[in-house]
């Protein structure tokens, strides 16, 4: 994953980038991602403050995903497959299945909770990418929302074919719901040609690979022919992330722990039997906020 970001108000200057390998982290019982945000060097790009990558993976003879009823506050989730299909349901009675070329969009409010799980007969391969937006005042402490959108905007541009997630780009719009500057987008490279296309200078921009092979900005991306472009403008509040909360203090987060775990706010995930997923318990030492480029304040 590169990232790039320009200073704020230098919309001329050179952007300085930075290239996020990620590391392997275990999610439920069978699936492991490649998580790319949050990373010491860069922690945000835009609101965008969390990527995960997972597969391609072989599920012919497995589960695929299973991740139990679990909670989130202050975020959006934005859930995007290129191959597979993941069942959401959540405690705002919500149950959708997602397939390639659809976007599940789930606002978590002051709090929701969800589960992602494959249906018991499913395609062989999974792969695709879940991402966090941190929400701004007032919208993380209003109501929850989820939405299924299964018509995005696509067009081609010469070699690149181009698929709307989220926000603006060349003079098209998203459906998804967003509530700061952001965009994300799939680009299918359909040759070797040089590609371009027109970005905002006062956006940060990130480029994922997913599969295939690319090079940006100089840099080399494997694997990377279908990639995944995220930007917005900087998010600058210091946030609180821990476990499934994005918060702004220490005792926000805390509390939201308690609320979960003696089954407040949070509500019941639809049609899912199994039992929530326990909280970790909180370290000995106080959560401190950390601004998009990874600095501790407090």
């Amino acid at each position: 994953m590169l990232a790039q970001t320009r200073p704020p108000g230098v919309a001329d200057a050179d952007p300085g980038s930075v290239l996020l390998p990620g590391h392997d982290v275990p999610l439920g019982r069978y699936t492991t991602v490649r998580r790319l945000l949050p990373q010491r060097p860069r922690r945000m790009v835009g609101a965008w403050c969390f990527v995960d990558h997972f597969g391609p993976d072989d599920v012919a003879q497995r589960p695929g995903m299973e991740v139990p009823p679990h909670p989130h506050t202050g975020l959006q989730t934005v859930t995007w497959l290129l191959d597979g299909e993941i069942i959401h349901r959540d405690s705002l009675g919500s149950v959708q299945a997602i397939r390639p070329g659809q976007l599940n969009v789930m606002t978590s409010g002051r709090g929701i909770a969800h589960s992602e799980r494959s249906p018991a007969v499913h395609p062989p391969v999974m792969h695709g990418v879940q991402l966090w937006v941190a929400l701004p005042d007032p919208a993380r402490a209003g109501a929850a929302d989820f939405a299924h959108h299964a018509d995005l905007p696509r067009w081609r541009d010469g070699e690149l074919d181009v698929t709307l997630l989220v926000g603006e780009l060349a003079g098209e719009r998203s459906p998804a719901v967003v509530h700061t500057p952001l965009m994300g987008a799939q680009l299918e490279l359909g040759g070797t040609a040089p590609t371009t296309l027109p970005l905002r200078p006062d956006f940060e921009y990130a480029l994922l690979a997913m599969n295939g092979s690319a090079e940006a900005a100089g840099v080399g991306f494997e694997p990377g022919a279908r990639l995944l472009l995220l930007g917005g403008t900087p998010f600058d509040e210091p946030l609180v992330m821990w476990w499934n909360f994005v918060g702004r203090s220490h005792e926000e987060v805390a509390e939201a722990r308690e609320d979960w775990m003696a089954g407040r706010r949070f509500g019941v995930v639809a049609d899912d039997p199994a039992p929530p997923l326990p909280a970790p318990a909180l370290p000995t030492t106080r959560l401190k906020a950390r601004d998009r480029t990874g600095d501790l304040h407090g």
